[in-house]
């Protein structure tokens, strides 16, 4: 039986990533890096609303007080969609002008945790960052070269991170204090796996885990073993949540860029995993 669908139909993205459920607008949001783009497919009607970005976008986070935070190349701004309106907020990497922002999400104490890298990833410089609502930067971690993630266990106990260039996604314990600790490599991808991209935790507290170049999403147990994995028409798949109403809708982003597109390259799926995930939360800055 077909465990997928594709939506979005007449969209196809050149980097799709930083999917995101907004139950506030009963929408799947997710962006375009290279267009650059912010999508939205609202759940009701189907109808997917593209608007272009004026510099690679890599993720973006609804704000409690409305409107969305987004991780842009030159650092982080306000977006307003209602009229369109962009607000530059500040750049943790001014002295990096070659780096961008790759992925990034909220925690549940309302904080967006963030990755950079180098555009050309050539270059181990890249970062993972966090927001507080106060809008202070913290330097978590650093010597990166393709982040990606993040993603924050059920019991709040842990945060997964992955390094896509090194095929590893690392396990960090996370304090009251919201500090980091005992980095720990956590799933090692084979080369034939492709590489861990974008990554989910569902309601059983386990990790659900994009493969860029491999063609799947995969299942984890919270002890890092491999549970299930869901094969897509797609190499290039980027980033996972869940949706709807009992978050048991799961939608999956891929990328279209260096290949020639002949299969559903930057096409968004809908799965069929049969699993539901953990509500989405908001910056509380």
């Amino acid at each position: 039986m077909t465990e997928w669908t594709i939506v979005a139909r007449d969209v196809r993205d050149q980097l799709g990533e930083g999917t995101l459920w907004s139950a506030r607008d009963n929408a799947v949001y997710w962006v375009d890096i290279l267009a650059p783009a912010l999508n939205r497919l609202a759940l009701v009607t189907g109808v997917v609303t593209r608007w272009p970005m004026p510099e690679p976008l890599g993720w973006v986070v609804e704000r409690a007080r409305g409107g969305f935070i987004g991780g842009f190349k030159s650092g982080i701004a306000e977006i307003g969609i209602a009229p369109l309106a962009i607000l530059p907020i500040s750049d943790p990497e001014p002295h990096l002008p070659g780096n961008r922002m790759n992925d990034g999400k909220a925690d549940a104490d309302g904080n967006i945790w963030c990755g950079t890298m180098d555009m050309a990833e050539e270059q181990d410089s890249g970062s993972l960052y966090r927001l507080d609502p106060d809008r202070r930067w913290m330097r978590m971690d650093t010597g990166y070269r393709v982040p990606n993630g993040p993603a924050f266990s059920d019991c709040g106990r842990w945060l997964y991170h992955a390094d896509t260039g090194r095929r590893v996604i690392y396990r960090f314990a996370r304090g009251t204090d919201g500090a980091i600790t005992d980095r720990q490599p956590f799933i090692h991808f084979a080369e034939d796996d492709g590489c861990p991209d974008g990554m989910t935790v569902d309601a059983q507290g386990h990790l659900w885990v994009a493969h860029w170049g491999g063609g799947r999403i995969s299942r984890f147990t919270p002890e890092g073993v491999l549970d299930r994995s869901i094969a897509l028409p797609a190499s290039q798949i980027t980033n996972i949540t869940f949706a709807g109403t009992d978050l048991d809708r799961m939608f999956v982003s891929s990328a279209a860029v260096g290949l020639s597109g002949t299969h559903h390259d930057g096409a968004l799926f809908e799965i069929d995993c049969g699993v539901r995930g953990l509500p989405t939360h908001c910056f509380g800055g």
